[in-house]
């Protein structure tokens, strides 16, 4: 099965090790992997904040990019990001053919782990951590994408791995992309209190699949100086 991966700005940026992770998991499970240089930001940042006209030209530079290697299937590690090229379709309806391909995008593109649950239809990925640990479902990936068993399913199946849950587990954690700049006192309030709720539970790890959502707990985690890791699940299922 060849894969085309798409490893979104947060990955590419600031945690390379998740995109790395990710494409060694993938290879273990038996697919074959592309990446494509040419891939951008799929445009969401300026979408949320209104920018709809502007975030178009990152948005059909990346829709040219992901459908150029004919690849079976698309996969990101961050729901939120696929997310956003599910919305490609709407975003484009006054040009059919712009909107045809964007479905044709939509369609083959996957969460990370949704990908391996639901198309390669593995719940095991033969993965190792013996930790404690507390589990964020991130906002964008379970209520509007819809992925909400997939992740849980794998960590499950982790040896040595103890899923704990903890106060409030199901609310934002204050992230919400440039909600955290434009509102960062609430942003930080709600932060804070989701990290309590992380601590109160004594796990040594907190664990999503979305990096935004992660870079934000983990900063508060350092602000406290608190040794709690912070691990996409990527990082865990490619652990072994």
């Amino acid at each position: 099965m060849h894969v085309s991966f798409f490893s979104t700005c947060l990955v590419d940026n600031i945690f390379p090790d998740i995109g790395i992770d990710s494409v060694k998991l993938l290879e273990r499970l038996g697919c074959t992997i592309v990446f494509n240089p040419q891939q951008t930001c799929c445009g969401q940042p300026l979408a949320n904040s209104g920018y709809q006209q502007k975030a178009k030209k990152s948005m059909h530079l990346l829709l040219d990019t992901l459908l150029e290697d004919k690849a079976d299937y698309i996969v990101a590690p961050s729901g939120s990001c696929v997310l956003q090229i599910n919305e490609y379709s709407t975003l484009f309806a006054d040009d059919h053919q712009i909107a045809d391909k964007a479905g044709e995008l939509a369609a083959k593109t996957f969460e990370l782990t949704d990908f391996i649950v639901n198309v390669l239809q593995k719940d095991r990925v033969e993965s190792t951590l013996r930790a404690k640990a507390v589990y964020h479902p991130s906002c964008h990936m379970t209520r509007l994408l819809g992925v909400k068993e997939p992740p849980l399913t794998l960590l499950a199946n982790v040896t040595g791995l103890e899923l704990v849950p903890c106060k409030g587990q199901d609310k934002c954690c204050g992230f919400g992309g440039t909600f955290s700049v434009k509102m960062a006192d609430l942003s930080g309030a709600m932060v804070a209190e989701k990290v309590d709720n992380f601590i109160a539970t004594g796990a040594d790890c907190v664990i999503g699949c979305d990096a935004g959502c992660l870079m934000n707990i983990k900063a508060r985690l350092e602000r406290l100086n608190h040794p709690m890791q912070v691990l996409h699940i990527a990082n865990v299922l490619a652990h072994s």
